[in-house]
């Protein structure tokens, strides 16, 4: 398996959960809730960091509500474990909602 495939441990999730606020860890997914201002930007949003997903070949499960949006990151092809992989996703998840919000301000 490439690093980025590596099953991490739970102490290792928690020590990675330290660098990302707000994410939580909980049934071998790491997740995080989005507020946003409507459905139509949560939308927006999804659609804009889409193809990031594809590209990673990381598809989290993703809940749309009114005005938030939660990923839950984990690997599904390695049973449903938390890796390396889902922490760079969520790196790109946050830089890219830090991006979004700052054109909506």
């Amino acid at each position: 398996m490439g690093k980025d495939l590596d099953i991490l441990n739970e102490n290792e999730i928690s020590s990675r959960l330290n660098d990302f606020p707000g994410w939580n860890y909980k049934n071998n997914k790491i997740s995080k809730e989005f507020k946003f201002r409507d459905f139509m930007d949560c939308l927006s949003f999804i659609v804009k960091i889409s193809s990031i997903f594809e590209i990673n070949d990381h598809h989290p499960d993703i809940h749309i509500y009114y005005s938030k949006i939660v990923f839950e990151l984990q690997r599904f092809d390695i049973g449903g474990k938390v890796t390396n992989l889902d922490f760079k996703i969520a790196k790109i998840i946050e830089d890219s909602y830090n991006e979004y919000k700052k054109m909506l301000d």
